[in-house]
C-alpha cells in the first residue's frame, strides 16, 4: 500500500508499473499494425530481466498481458493512449513551443525517438532511480536524445515547480506539459496542486495534455484491492498503488482557468483507431471506460 513520502525505483512499487507499461508498449510494437511504435520499451524490459523479459520473449505464457483478456485490451489502450501523446507533442512543436515537460517521466523515451525542432528543451520529472534507470539503459547503447534533456529529480508530491525553475524551466516562455499515467498515483489534493502548478508556471500559448480517470465507487475499489491481496501475485498490485481519486475533471479544471481543454473518451478513441472496446463489465472495460484523454490551450 502507498504511504506518505514512500519513493521507489524501477523495481518497486509505482516503479514497477514503468516496466509494466513499457512491455506493453514492446507488445504493441510487434503488431503487424501497431498504433504507435517505441523501439526502446523492449530494451529497459530486456534490462529489467526476470519476468519483464520473459513476457517479452514468450516465456511467461501464464503472465497477465499475455493470456487474459485484460492483456489484450491493456496493450491496445497502450497503444492508443501513446499514440495520441505523441501526436499530441507533434502538434505542440508545430505551434512553435520549444519546452517540453514530461511529468512522472518513468520510461517515457519521447525524447529520444520523436523529431524535436532545434532548440527544444525536455524536462523530464521523476524520482531519481528510475531516472537513473532509463539514461543507463540507453547511454551503454549509445542511445542519445534528439533534444536538450534535463533530469529533474522531484517527487511530485514535493515542491517541483521550484526544482523545473531551478533546472532552467523559463515560464515567461510557451511550454507544453504531458501527464500520462499519473494522475492515479496521486491523492485528490496532490492532483490539484500539480494543475496549480501547470497554470502558474505555462505561459499563454501553452500546452497541456491529461490522461484522466474517473474514480471507482468506494465498494469497488475496496474488493479490487482485496482480490489482489487474495491471489498473492506480485505482478497484480496496481490497486494498491492507486490512489482511486480525483480533485475535478481535468477539461473543467483547466477550462474553468482560461485554458481551451478538449476531452476525448478513452473508448472513442479506439473506436476511432479501429481496437476494439472491452465490455464495460470486465476489468479492462471497468479502466478503459472511466478513462479520457484531455488535451488544452492557453490562452
Amino acid at each position: 500500500m502507498r504511504s506518505e513520502g514512500d519513493s521507489w525505483d524501477i523495481n518497486t512499487s509505482v516503479g514497477s508499473t514503468a516496466l509494466f507499461v513499457a512491455t506493453a508498449r514492446a507488445l504493441e510494437a510487434r503488431k503487424p499494425e501497431p498504433l504507435a511504435v517505441d523501439p526502446y520499451a523492449e530494451l529497459f524490459c530486456r534490462a529489467a530481466g526476470g519476468d519483464w523479459a520473459a513476457v517479452i520473449e514468450g516465456n511467461l505464457p501464464g503472465h497477465q498481458l499475455l493470456t487474459s483478456d485484460f492483456g489484450e485490451h491493456f496493450v491496445n489502450f497502450q497503444g492508443a493512449r501513446t499514440r495520441y501523446f505523441d501526436d499530441y507533442f507533434r502538434r505542440a512543436v508545430e505551434a512553435g513551443v520549444r519546452q517540453v515537460v514530461i511529468l512522472a517521466a518513468g520510461l517515457d523515451s519521447r525524447a529520444y525517438r520523436l523529431s524535436w525542432p532545434d532548440g527544444t528543451t525536455i524536462f523530464e520529472l521523476d524520482q531519481p532511480q528510475v531516472l537513473a534507470y532509463k539514461s543507463y539503459v540507453l547511454s551503454q547503447r549509445g542511445i542519445r536524445p534528439g533534444a536538450q534533456r534535463r533530469e529533474v529529480a522531484v517527487d511530485l508530491r514535493e515542491d517541483w515547480p521550484q526544482a523545473l525553475r531551478d533546472s532552467g524551466f523559463d515560464p515567461e516562455q510557451p511550454s507544453a506539459w504531458i501527464a500520462e499515467g499519473l494522475l492515479i498515483y496521486l491523492p485528490a489534493e496532490a492532483q490539484a496542486q500539480l494543475f496549480t502548478g501547470i497554470d502558474n508556471l505555462a505561459a499563454l500559448g501553452s500546452h497541456v495534455a491529461v490522461e484522466d480517470g474517473a474514480p471507482l465507487p468506494a465498494e469497488a475499489f475496496q474488493a479490487a484491492v482485496e482480490a489482489e491481496v487474495a491471489a498473492g501475485d506480485d505482478s497484480r498490485i496496481f490497486h494498491r498503488l492507486v490512489y482511486n481519486e480525483r480533485c475535478a475533471p481535468a477539461d473543467e479544471w483547466f477550462g474553468a482557468r482560461g485554458w481551451t481543454a478538449v476531452a476525448t473518451p478513452l473508448t472513442d478513441y479506439l473506436r476511432e483507431l479501429g481496437r476494439p472496446v472491452p465490455d464495460p463489465d470486465t476489468e479492462a472495460g471497468l479502466m478503459i471506460a472511466r478513462n479520457s484523454l484531455v488535451r488544452a490551450v492557453k490562452g
